[in-house]
């Protein structure tokens, strides 16, 4: 893929174009101190300290890796002076304000991808947040968010930086009904759309096969009227959430190929589907015996594609060269 493809995925890209069938969304550039908060590896793990007192969490979070203990009095150490916790307090003022205006909850994601990793250190065990606090604890507990802010490039053919010149916080209306079984990713392949999947391909659900045609129908006709003429690339996916009213919403788009995973598809089998007139390969799980595999681990199904080809086969590989360069020029120099 090229880098233009790529970006015309970010969601401050293609949301102010499909505002009116998306999920109501504020976005934020983050400045780059924030940025460099995130990519912080030491040891200590702090959170902001907050400005606005909001009754949140504790400043420092424990890192386990780290052992406790107690100086004793007169030692050199207890002078030692500590880096000061961060502090954001414009970016934490605006997004206290964008959460009230959303209904007091949000759903946090970056530029491409959302903390979906770190779900499992929330009260909650999901992406609900409620404060800043709330969000900078998700992010930084996050192994996903690396990839947009030092490897969002890796796929593209045309590759000129390691990241984007700018991040953004999406923050992302709050919908605690919202139906796993009405998520579907759709596939579109020289403009046309070739396929469609089940999002949550971990699951059965029995109600999809009776709803399999109407559902197909309310997709295809939302993207020949809303996506067909509205998003510039020629290969892309795009997410779905389907509503008890059968709206259709767009949830998000994603690159075809790269770290895009194919669902109940293989990209091969993609590519080679011969669409003809308005015929679309719509496939769900059809029986409990056909559901793909999780992990009992707070890695999501999206991370699980390591195929040759993939994205994360790629960046694996390029992970590997890097390390034995880095051998080879420390025995060179040894």
């Amino acid at each position: 893929m090229k880098e233009e493809e790529l970006n015309r995925c970010q969601i401050q890209e293609w949301y102010p174009r499909f505002k009116s069938v998306s999920i109501k969304t504020l976005i934020h550039q983050l400045p780059e101190s924030f940025i460099q908060y995130l990519l912080d590896d030491t040891g200590l793990f702090l959170l902001p300290v907050s400005v606005l007192n909001e009754d949140a969490l504790p400043n420092r979070v424990h890192n386990p890796d780290e052992e406790d203990f107690e100086v004793s009095e007169g030692s050199s150490d207890e002078a030692e002076e500590h880096s000061p916790p961060p502090s954001f307090p414009e970016l934490e003022l605006k997004i206290k304000e964008s959460i009230e205006s959303l209904g007091g909850a949000v759903f946090p994601k970056l530029n491409w991808s959302a903390p979906k990793d770190s779900a499992w250190i929330s009260t909650a065990r999901t992406l609900q947040c409620t404060t800043f606090s709330e969000i900078a604890l998700l992010f930084r507990a996050s192994d996903s968010l690396v990839h947009d802010l030092c490897h969002a490039y890796d796929s593209c053919h045309d590759k000129s930086s390691s990241r984007p010149v700018n991040f953004f916080l999406a923050l992302r209306k709050w919908y605690p009904s919202l139906q796993p079984d009405m998520e579907f990713r759709c596939f579109i392949h020289e403009q046309k759309l070739v396929g469609i999947s089940q999002r949550e391909v971990t699951t059965f659900y029995p109600a999809l096969l009776e709803k399999k045609n109407g559902l197909l129908l309310l997709m295809q006709g939302f993207f020949n009227n809303y996506v067909r003429a509205r998003f510039e690339s020629e290969n892309y996916t795009f997410d779905v959430y389907i509503t008890k009213n059968e709206k259709v919403k767009v949830v998000d788009f994603n690159p075809w190929g790269g770290f895009t995973l194919p669902l109940l598809f293989t990209w091969d089998e993609l590519e080679h589907i011969q669409s003809e007139d308005d015929d679309v390969e719509f496939r769900i799980v059809e029986d409990r015996c056909a559901v793909r595999p999780g992990l009992k681990t707070a890695v999501p199904y999206d991370y699980l594609d390591t195929s040759p080809g993939s994205g994360w086969d790629q960046f694996l590989r390029n992970a590997d060269e890097e390390l034995h360069r880095q051998s080879r020029s420390t025995e060179a120099g040894a």
